[in-house]
């Protein structure tokens, strides 16, 4: 690899380091604030609202939901509803031959009257499951039942009060026990030859068939340290307004239904009395009801058993979860990328806009993993995108700036320089020369000091003038001394001709012996040069001939050519005088180099046979132009 390229890679280095270091401090402060719980409710509630936003999906024809509201209660500020009547709802349901019955009603003590009526059906037919409560405090299940038709009623409450989770396994001080909802599950899958077993790739996990269900460990998606205790599944809520079908006791006792609504479905009995205050906090769905954000219990039972039965037979996405290591990993990777945004982009504006076209394409990511079943943390991954992106920017802006700072105040050391160099240095060559020749009488070497001295006095003052008409950062024109000031918008052949007579007409000494003048400066396709191009070229010509005007003792003949040939621009100084003879480079010489790296071009200054000096610079033409 060529030196530039290597010179060039360091430098990008250089500047990547700059938002490197920076972002991955950003990097590291979110994950720690996560690892503390700081976003764990800004996740909960980003996953609800992108729950909510999906596509709305079919009612679920296999379950119906039979809700015992305000009208069907009995002296409803008792809230009761007998055991008669439960009994005889049982059996009008049993009537239509559903495939398992779920009752989502407490059944602890006995409310007459026909208990015993109840205990006969509840004993007659093993297609209903009941339920108790076993954590915290227990809840006794309805007489009569075996623990085969016996779930549990339990929800596990996230810390903002909201669900998001189903329990489904859990062990109690009777053993272990499932919920209501994989009991209804089971009993309906079964007629699959579909039975409840142990995970394959988990084996603390629930299975039915080829179908493990994921199961919520401490820290899946947006939890931190989260009590997983049991068989927990996060609850992929079936989306739109008409998710189930309903009906009342009233439609039942007056056959306001079709018989096929029930007939081998899965039937859940369930209070849906406001005053009952049954109702489950979650955000994920919309309410059917006037207050928001709240779910009858009876449909939480629905959503869980949907979930079930609709991804063993029908595929549809469970929720999974990431390892800890490939979230990590996502949110690294995305906070990369801000760093990257704020590198590539040019401007606050642009950064600002390809921030937020980046931090949509998050959010339509993290919604399609949703939609397809994984749950992928969102509000660390924007905060590291968003901050880096712009707080990198202006860091990187301010950087820009400073090195911008060094690159003018070194351009205005070089211009400066070389205005000096090629002025005012030379006068002071020339009087350090006469000090040193002791050839020359007391008299003529006080004239020509005085007189060196004199032109030096009067370039140091030229120079300082025409730095006061202009300021050098920002000059379009090129200073020659005597109050010779070039306009560089003018075509280069010509500036380059006048750069020569006025160099020429400076009083050193070889030129004085110089007989034969050859010129030859060609026009040439200037819109691959901008104005500093077309300064350095001249004071490349300058520093050349000020060279043969000191050095090249005994020159008769200078020939100066500036012209295109095989795919080159070559500017080129023959003489033949006696030249220099060191293999020390001096300053002019380096700039030389300098200036053929930049154009890309070759620069040598030879000596040439029996005697002379050729000073060349040729840099290639390009084949495309643009405009600067």
């Amino acid at each position: 690899m060529q030196p530039e390229h290597w010179k060039k890679i360091k430098e990008e280095i250089n500047i990547w380091r700059v938002g490197i270091l920076p972002g991955i401090a950003v990097i590291g402060l979110v994950i720690i604030a996560r690892l503390f719980g700081v976003m764990q409710s800004l996740e909960w509630l980003a996953f609800d609202s992108l729950l909510r936003i999906r596509p709305e999906e079919s009612k679920e024809e296999r379950i119906v939901l039979v809700g015992i509201n305000e009208d069907d209660i009995n002296n409803g500020t008792d809230f009761t509803f007998s055991d008669h009547d439960l009994a005889q709802l049982l059996l009008k349901l049993q009537t239509y031959q559903p495939r398992v019955i779920g009752l989502d009603v407490y059944r602890d003590a006995p409310v007459n009257p026909g208990h015993d009526e109840l205990v006969a059906v509840l004993q007659n037919f093993k297609n209903i499951i009941g339920i108790d409560k076993v954590l915290p405090d227990e809840i006794a299940p309805p007489p009569a039942l075996s623990p085969e038709q016996i779930g549990f009623a339990d929800q596990i409450m996230d810390g903002d009060g909201k669900l998001r989770r189903s329990l489904l396994g859990t062990p109690t001080n009777q053993g272990y026990k499932f919920s209501l909802s994989l009991k209804l599950a089971a009993v309906y899958l079964n007629h699959y030859q579909l039975n409840l077993e142990n995970g394959i790739r988990d084996r603390a996990a629930i299975r039915f068939g080829q179908t493990e269900i994921p199961r919520v460990f401490p820290n899946s998606g947006g939890y931190v340290r989260t009590d997983a205790g049991g068989v927990q599944v996060l609850l992929n809520f079936r989306s739109g307004r008409e998710r189930f079908r309903f009906l009342s006791l009233y439609e039942l006792k007056n056959d306001k239904f079709n018989p096929d609504w029930i007939r081998d479905r899965i039937v859940i009995i369930g209070i849906t009395s406001p005053s009952r205050k049954d109702f489950i906090p979650t955000s994920a769905i919309e309410s059917l009801e006037s207050a928001p954000g709240r779910v009858y219990g009876v449909e939480i039972q629905a959503h869980t058993v949907s979930q079930i039965i609709s991804a063993v037979l029908d595929s549809r996405p469970l929720l999974n979860t990431w390892s800890e290591g490939w979230e990590y990993l996502w949110i690294v990777s995305w906070g990369l990328v801000g760093i990257a945004i704020a590198r590539l982009t040019k401007s606050p504006f642009s950064s600002l806009l390809v921030v937020a076209i980046a931090g949509c394409s998050l959010l339509i990511l993290c919604y399609i993993l949703l939609f397809f079943g994984w749950w992928v943390s969102l509000i660390p991954t924007f905060l590291v995108l968003s901050l880096n992106g712009m707080e990198i920017t202006a860091l990187y802006q301010y950087e820009q700036a400073l090195r911008s700072g060094i690159r003018v105040r070194q351009a205005i050391i070089e211009r400066t320089f070389a205005k000096i160099h090629n002025g005012p240095l030379q006068s002071l060559a020339q009087v350090l020369k006469l000090v040193r020749d002791k050839d020359l009488p007391v008299n003529e070497l006080l004239i020509e000091l005085e007189r060196e001295l004199e032109k030096l006095n009067y370039d140091l003052r030229g120079i300082y003038e025409f730095l006061q008409r202009e300021p050098i950062d920002q000059e379009t024109s090129l200073y020659l001394g005597k109050n010779i000031v070039l306009n560089l918008r003018d075509p280069l052949h010509e500036l380059l001709y006048q750069v020569y007579n006025s160099t020429l007409e400076r009083e050193l000494p070889c030129f004085k012996t110089i007989k034969v003048k050859i010129r030859n400066f060609e026009p040439i396709n200037e819109r691959c040069l901008n104005l500093d191009h077309k300064r350095d070229l001249c004071r490349f010509l300058e520093e050349a001939l000020c060279n043969v005007g000191k050095y090249a003792t005994g020159v008769t003949r200078l020939e100066v050519t500036c012209s295109a040939s095989e795919g080159w621009y070559t500017l080129s100084i023959i003489d033949d005088g006696l030249g220099i003879n060191s293999s020390i480079e001096g300053r002019g010489t380096q700039q030389f180099r300098n200036l053929a790296r930049q154009f890309k071009g070759k620069f040598r200054r030879v000596p040439l046979s029996p005697r002379g000096t050729l000073c060349e610079l040729s840099w290639p033409i390009p084949k495309f132009y643009f405009w600067y």
